[in-house]
């Protein structure tokens, strides 16, 4: 037995050293190795995903080679017959909660784990294709129809509502294909189709509301243009109003300006003549005085001075023609008068 066993490990180090073939993995590629033979490891899938972009050399026959691809795959299910995973009508049909047919067409973006590459092809499937066809798409047909089905007919018109169920849908994907060693990284959405006379119903009631809504904008249009209006009227009055009260206070100022200079004249006026009146009622006074008469004399001095008078007096019952200096004898009767003060 010894001797079979050291046979045998010769033989392998031989083939090792000359009979190894190279595998190799892609830039997006995981590659598993599975053990036919127990000579140099445990038999069977090897728990170890190896990196993507190198070579690896083992020997044939003992040793199988799987690789899977990492990269992010969409999984597109539509009615249009061009495009999509199939060429032929591939949308998801379902009813509403409300119980009406609708179609819808889906995508799932999903990828693999490359650290659960081993586990992927010892329990769920040995390579892309089957993983894509057995497992994915059959889940993805399945779930996505129950949780849209919970929407009712006029909510697939609603964009969030969608997005809502899509999210959901996602997440409970994700609990099923999760531990299979799949990402399910998002669940989008693209065209929907109703049951022909239902879609034209709904059709003509989305035309109706839209009528509707169009005539309500029209109604708050006119209510913002009486409202714009209105505060133009009120502007243009505010602004009269403005105007005139611009005007009362313009002229009350100038009445109130004109009021003090007038009352400020008066009040000259009347200093002035009380001024007057206290000059004349000293002059009476001192003219009333015993030199009263001597400032009479004086003024009637002042007035006659500088003036020739002649008087042609009368007698004898006819005119004098003899002349009187009257200028000297005021002079003379003044001096005298004077002199005998």
């Amino acid at each position: 037995m010894k001797r079979l066993l050291i046979a045998v490990s010769l033989m392998v180090t031989v083939l090792a050293q000359s009979g190894c073939v190279p595998h190799t993995t892609g830039e997006t590629e995981v590659g598993v190795r599975t053990r036919k033979l127990a000579f140099l490891g445990p038999k069977g899938v090897e728990d170890r995903a190896y990196a993507p972009g190198a070579t690896y050399f083992f020997l044939p026959f003992i040793n199988d080679w799987n690789v899977f691809d990492t990269k992010l795959q969409n999984l597109e299910m539509t009615y249009s017959r061009q495009r999509g995973d199939r060429r032929n009508q591939d949308d998801l049909v379902f009813k509403t909660t409300d119980g009406n047919d609708i179609s819808l067409d889906v995508i799932i973006a999903y990828r693999i784990d490359a650290a659960k590459a081993p586990y992927i092809l010892q329990n769920v499937a040995e390579n892309d294709v089957t993983l894509r066809d057995k497992i994915v798409r059959t889940v993805a047909r399945s779930k996505p129809r129950d949780i849209f089905g919970e929407l009712k007919t006029e909510a697939f018109y609603v964009a969030e509502s969608r997005e809502a169920q899509a999210a959901k849908a996602k997440d409970i994907l994700q609990s099923i294909l999760g531990p299979m060693g799949i990402v399910v990284e998002k669940v989008l959405t693209n065209d929907y189709r109703f049951n022909p006379e239902y879609q034209k119903a709904i059709e003509d009631k989305k035309v109706a509301d839209q009528q509707v809504e169009k005539n309500k904008s029209a109604q708050h249009a006119a209510t913002e243009e009486y409202k714009r209006k209105l505060e133009e009227t009120k502007g243009e009055v505010n602004k009269m109003v403005a105007d005139a009260d611009g005007e009362y206070l313009k002229a009350q100022i100038e009445a109130d300006v004109y009021y003090e200079k007038q009352k400020l004249l008066a009040e000259a006026i009347t200093a002035e003549g009380i001024a007057e009146a206290k000059g004349i009622l000293e002059m009476n006074n001192a003219l009333a005085g015993s030199g009263g008469e001597t400032i009479v004399k004086l003024q009637i001095a002042e007035a006659l001075q500088g003036k020739r008078i002649i008087l042609l007096p009368v007698s004898e019952g006819g005119m004098n023609l003899k002349t009187t200096d009257i200028n000297r004898l005021i002079e003379t009767m003044g001096v005298k008068a004077l002199g005998g003060k």
